[in-house]
């Protein structure tokens, strides 16, 4: 069977995607990965066929902009770049279709495969890698800083949806993807983050119920696989000069803003003079030099990149934004975090590892060098949060996401009992 797989955006949201087809691969089926060509040379270490979407250039100037001083910006600007690339992935999947043999696998914001499941009827599943895009009025992700909640009245949450929707995911999301849609002949689509975001044969999402719990009023055909941790751990050391600054002393505190982010400035100054006023040592994580100081202090040391999975485990703190792929992987290495949430998921998945006792919360404003170092100094001291790192670590030990969503999708998609598919959506609960 072909498996044609879409991915888009950062390390956290593209890695999952290879982790997923290389274990297609392992089970004898042919897979084609669709990413920008920066992620190129991920899709050969797993020894996955690739077709480049877009240019590595677009791809950095994407994440070039000021998400860190205006996500609701930034957010709008990757709104756009996706509506851009979207043609681009339905034609070149298109086009690999073998009738009858095929089936695709896409994230949240591509449509591709959904849109190829009413063009063409090719099964498609759908992986959603944090749970901030299951709507629910029972138990509602928090979105923003400050959000509805479970005890918020009705009237009010129907309030708050209606006006994300009406002023923000339409304009950004639903107009653009109507428009394609109307190009290949289809009917347009309303409050595509309601319902129309889980229309497929198979829904996943890539986390596990303790992280969060489905509510009865997420998609009934939903299924939770856990976190899919791929981070190219198993291929690439630590770089020379990490590893012996880590041997040096002790265990420092990581920092990183995200794979993608390029405009940190402010938040890796105020983090080495964190270090310097808690007497920690630290590890700044930017691909992009430019937003580093030059003149570090000793006891800090800028790299590039370094895999999560050798990393993580080595410190004996790990500061980053709240990505679901930082979060996951920090679990797994049992280390404390604390999180600096900016946009998109990440005040969810922040809120979650707080009240799994594993994490602390500085929201942009306010990180400052003196509320960084005294949040440290509590999370590398606290005997409990220690504990609680470890009771996490121990639950993720035996976790196989990837191939648990491999076999859920190929028992939805082409098991016996796979649903037909085509112009037909699957039930979903509209939470409106």
């Amino acid at each position: 069977m072909r498996v044609l797989i879409s991915a888009a955006g950062s390390h956290g949201d593209v890695l999952p995607f290879v982790a997923l087809g290389r274990e297609f691969a392992a089970r004898g089926h042919e897979v084609i990965l669709y990413a920008n060509p920066f992620f190129r040379r991920c899709a050969a270490d797993a020894s996955i066929a690739f077709v480049p979407i877009s240019t590595e250039d677009a791809y950095r100037t994407l994440f070039r902009e000021t998400v860190e001083r205006h996500p609701r910006k930034a957010f709008k600007r990757v709104a756009s770049e996706l509506a851009d690339i979207a043609p681009g992935y339905y034609h070149a999947m298109k086009a690999d279709v073998v009738p009858g043999e095929t089936i695709t696998v896409g994230g949240s914001l591509l449509f591709a495969p959904r849109l190829l499941r009413e063009t063409d009827g090719i099964p498609c599943a759908t992986v959603h890698l944090a749970p901030a895009v299951f709507r629910s009025n029972a138990s509602p992700a928090r979105l923003v800083p400050h959000w509805i909640d479970a005890r918020t009245p009705p009237p009010v949450k129907r309030l708050a949806w209606w006006m994300l929707d009406t002023f923000f995911y339409d304009p950004n999301f639903t107009r653009p993807c109507n428009r394609l849609r109307a190009e290949l002949g289809l009917p347009p689509v309303e409050r595509m983050f309601a319902s129309w975001i889980h229309a497929a044969d198979c829904v996943v999402g890539m986390f596990p119920d303790w992280f969060a719990q489905p509510q009865d009023d997420w998609p009934s055909h939903a299924v939770l696989a856990g976190f899919p941790l791929h981070d190219r751990g198993e291929r690439l050391a630590l770089p020379q000069d990490l590893r012996e600054f880590i041997e040096a002393g002790p265990p420092p505190v990581g920092f990183s803003a995200g794979t993608a982010t390029a405009t940190a400035h402010g938040f890796f100054e105020a983090s080495a003079r964190a270090c310097k006023e808690a007497g920690l040592r630290g590890v700044l994580l930017s691909h992009f030099p430019e937003q580093i100081s030059a003149s570090l202090p000793s006891n800090v040391i800028h790299v590039n990149y370094a895999p999560f999975g050798e990393l993580l485990p080595r410190l004996a703190a790990f500061v980053h934004h709240g990505g679901i792929g930082s979060t996951s992987q920090a679990f797994r290495a049992g280390v404390p975090q604390l999180i600096r949430p900016v946009a998109y998921d990440q005040f969810d998945n922040a809120s979650r590892a707080v009240r799994l006792g594993v994490a602390k919360e500085l929201l942009p404003k306010q990180y400052t060098a003196r509320a960084v170092a005294g949040a440290l100094k509590d999370l590398v001291s606290d005997s409990t949060t220690r504990r609680r790192c470890q009771e996490v670590a121990t639950r993720l030990a035996a976790c196989n996401a990837p191939a648990v969503a491999c076999e859920s999708i190929l028992d939805r998609l082409w098991g016996s009992g796979a649903p037909a598919a085509g112009r037909h959506h699957p039930a979903v609960m509209q939470v409106s």
